[in-house]
């Protein structure tokens, strides 16, 4: 399961790949607007940072196919071929993604609530289908069970899509979508630390580096013992 970190503070971004292993970086209008700054001044920050062959999502915010389209062509002028537009699975959506589809461009189809939507996103040559696992939950239903069936469809069909799951509130669903063998997670930088944020773990490396010095000496290690 590629790992994606979902948030576009520059410095944010920094820390989580210093300590581990990301595949790319995915951003929306809402998380955009938190920067109050200039949207293509923070996304080219971020492009300039992670490299041009990591993956970069990016989402169109016009309600109609033609303005889609522009945005696309736009974003990915600015920001790199290896820049995923974020379309919304809807009927506007899904008729920009075909027009973009032909014209070569990597698709990510959001704001996906269903699992039909996802269905038609990939047949109309999304890359990936991003379900809101914690939106859905807060809706009433299982968000995690839904990109299960997600995943499981595209199998099934022969569809050549990947679920990138996002709206996360805990680790513990990043873990059932991991071992369930989901295409891709994206996740708050919070989320992501607390993936192996343990007090025992802690405890346990505390307990190694005690027991150490106390045959070698204070600030001892096995490097200068």
């Amino acid at each position: 399961m590629k790992l994606i970190i979902d948030d576009a503070h520059i410095d944010l971004i920094k820390r989580v790949y210093e300590y581990y292993p990301i595949d790319g970086v995915t951003t929306n209008p809402s998380i955009l607007a938190k920067s109050d700054r200039n949207p293509y001044d923070v996304l080219k920050e971020i492009r300039a940072f992670i490299g041009d062959e990591a993956e970069l999502h990016v989402q169109a915010v016009s309600k109609d196919a033609n303005g889609m389209v522009g945005e696309a062509e736009r974003i990915v002028a600015e920001l790199g071929k290896n820049t995923y537009v974020k379309i919304p699975s809807v009927p506007e959506g899904f008729k920009a993604m075909r027009i973009l589809k032909e014209k070569g461009f990597l698709l990510t189809a959001t704001a996906v609530y269903t699992p039909m939507q996802a269905f038609v996103a990939a047949k109309c040559g999304a890359s990936y289908a991003a379900p809101y696992i914690n939106r859905i939950d807060n809706m009433g239903y299982n968000g995690i069970q839904v990109a299960k069936n997600i995943h499981d469809i595209f199998k099934n069909n022969g569809l050549h899509t990947q679920v990138l799951a996002a709206s996360f509130k805990n680790s513990q669903q990043l873990l059932e979508l991991c071992e369930y063998g989901i295409g891709a997670s994206t996740v708050a930088p919070d989320v992501i630390e607390g993936l192996v944020k343990n007090e025992a773990i802690t405890a346990a490396i505390d307990d190694f580096v005690k027991d150490f010095e106390g045959l070698t000496g204070e600030g001892k290690n096995m490097s200068n013992c």
